[in-house]
């Protein structure tokens, strides 16, 4: 609205606009533009992957560009089913150039090569609303929204653990009162050190976990 919004935008490390996919304020399907895009990440030859769409009538996507910004392709689509997403809310890259996607309404993450063939699905690391992986293949996956109606038998946090074979070795609770309301980051990252960084929404809030 007011020409904002449907876009992703490349900056320097000094702010300054280096390029934008998608047209201002426009929503659509076709190749130039996005309905939503919820996240991205880049591929260390430069290729950009979106995931376009954040549930409801948005896109269901992910779309692959070159690092000039041309579009390659697009692959997945609405719905249930292998390789479909209901709701993309993250996308990360490991170390063998897997697209680890997050959709949060099917409560999975699926896993693709690099040109959009499904590879796997994990339902392990429970609704996933962000995910990052680092050098060396630890994955950190936020469950900010799992409850005993959405996803009987998980509780909410950020889960640590391997992206190269799915096992999950931690779990990071949320806080509050119960386990169906706690407030857990939607976003995450971890640096060199191993410390993971929780980016809380609704709190506007950073977080910061150190391993005791």
């Amino acid at each position: 609205k007011g020409g904002k919004g449907h876009v992703v935008v490349k900056f320097s490390p000094q702010g300054k606009v280096l390029m934008t996919l998608g047209k201002a304020g426009v929503a659509g399907a076709s190749d130039e533009l996005f309905n939503r895009p919820s996240a991205v990440t880049v591929a260390p030859n430069g290729d950009i992957y979106v995931a376009d769409g954040h549930g409801g009538a948005s896109n269901a996507r992910v779309m692959k560009f070159a690092k000039d910004g041309k579009f390659l392709k697009s692959f997945g689509r609405k719905g249930k089913g292998r390789g479909e997403f209901d709701e993309l809310h993250a996308i990360a890259l490991d170390s063998q150039g897997r697209v680890f996607v997050g959709d949060r309404g099917n409560g999975m993450i699926k896993i693709f090569d690099g040109e959009g063939n499904l590879i796997d699905e994990w339902k392990q690391f429970g609704r996933p609303s962000g995910i990052f992986i680092d050098a060396a293949d630890n994955i950190y996956v936020t469950d900010s929204q799992s409850d005993a109606k959405r996803n009987p038998g998980f509780r909410r946090g950020i889960r640590v653990g391997s992206a190269k074979d799915g096992t999950v070795r931690a779990l990071i609770p949320g806080v509050g009162p119960e386990p169906d309301k706690e407030s857990v980051p939607e976003g995450v990252a971890a640096d060199a050190q191993g410390i993971i960084y929780g980016a809380e929404t609704s709190a506007a809030n950073l977080l910061k976990y150190v391993r005791k």
